[in-house]
């Protein structure tokens, strides 16, 4: 008999892939891609992918060459690594279907040394984190290198900010300046500013997972993942008594309280201290009260008296609204996810 763990993700694959779709009819002429990265959002890279190539995504991002090893054979699809390549990827250089984004000068003299090949190019348009300069462009860095995609990343296109458009515009200016076969800018919140940022292949990751990077993508996107962790322990925890470390929640009534297998350890983080919900068996809102510790949470299970050792909760985890009552991005609330879920597809 297999062993069922106390603590699971279930991961609606009709979601995902309906929010690729939306994606990608969002970003009009230009083709979607889909980054797989950091375990697929921490929901399963090989899943996730296998149902994005299946629905017809043909261009994958990580950032490294283990995540592009990690994902296996993904068929017709194209995997970029988005680090690039070190002396230390040797090993890996060569996987089917792989190329490298190179980021500095550096990594084109390596790649050139290596015999070259197919790669993409990432230039820094005002993000100063990876990519080339436009300078090193202008000044024949890239002259003779086979590229397929030539990119760039967007610093602020969740808000509204005057570098998105400066951004845009830098990146516009390099078009035909190498022998790229296409041009990529736009991240999940890039597709939502619209069609100038699309150019010829969009990069969506957040959005794909249920997360909301703008208000424009809120009636766009399905949610994909939900928690669920089963009770452990029901009690009666009297007037004055405190729950969890630091005895930070005091009971003012008789209060029954549920014991969950859930903790900081599995990515619910401790910014849901008395902030978290859970649901009920009839959708009651079970709060969390006491300190997230590292295996356990206890729940305000007043509502829902009858919930007893064994039973499943769903922990409310909508990445917005998570990231809303706990302070902590969209981004940490999903690749945090931990190893100790089970993860069920539907």
């Amino acid at each position: 008999m297999d062993w069922i763990a106390p603590q699971r993700l279930r991961i609606d694959g009709d979601a995902l892939v309906a929010n690729w779709r939306a994606l990608a009819r969002m970003s009009g002429r230009a083709v979607c891609g889909a980054a797989v990265k950091a375990n697929g959002y921490g929901l399963g890279a090989p899943e996730v992918a296998s149902r994005l190539v299946a629905a017809g995504c043909r261009d994958l991002f990580v950032a490294t060459w283990g995540e592009a090893q990690a994902l296996g054979d993904v068929g017709p699809a194209r995997v970029s690594v988005l680090h690039g390549v070190r002396d230390e990827d040797a090993p890996l250089i060569g996987l089917p279907g792989v190329r490298p984004v190179l980021n500095t000068v550096e990594q084109v003299r390596r790649w050139r040394d290596r015999g070259g090949g197919a790669c993409d190019v990432m230039v820094d348009t005002g993000m100063n984190r990876l990519g080339l300069s436009v300078d090193d462009v202008a000044s024949g860095a890239l002259d003779g290198l086979e590229i397929d995609t030539l990119m760039s990343h967007l610093a602020c296109a969740d808000e509204d900010h005057p570098l998105n458009a400066r951004q845009q515009a830098a990146f516009a200016g390099l078009a035909g300046t190498t022998a790229a076969r296409r041009l990529s800018l736009a991240n999940s919140a890039g597709i939502a500013l619209g069609e100038p940022y699309a150019f010829d292949l969009t990069r969506p990751g957040l959005a794909l997972y249920g997360g909301i990077p703008r208000a424009e993508l809120a009636d766009v996107i399905r949610p994909v993942v939900a928690i669920e962790a089963q009770v452990l322990q029901h009690r009666t925890v009297r007037p004055g008594e405190t729950v969890g470390y630091n005895a930070t929640w005091t009971a003012t009534r008789d209060t029954e309280v549920a014991i969950i297998n859930l903790g900081y350890a599995d990515g619910y983080r401790r910014a849901f201290s008395d902030r978290g919900t859970a649901r009920g068996p009839h959708g009651e809102t079970l709060p969390v009260i006491g300190r997230v510790s590292m295996d356990l949470i206890a729940l305000d299970v007043t509502l829902a008296p009858m919930l007893a050792p064994g039973d499943w909760v769903a922990i409310d985890y909508a990445p917005a609204a998570a990231s809303a009552a706990s302070g902590i991005s969209q981004y940490e609330l999903l690749t945090g996810l931990g190893g100790r879920f089970q993860r069920y597809y539907a």
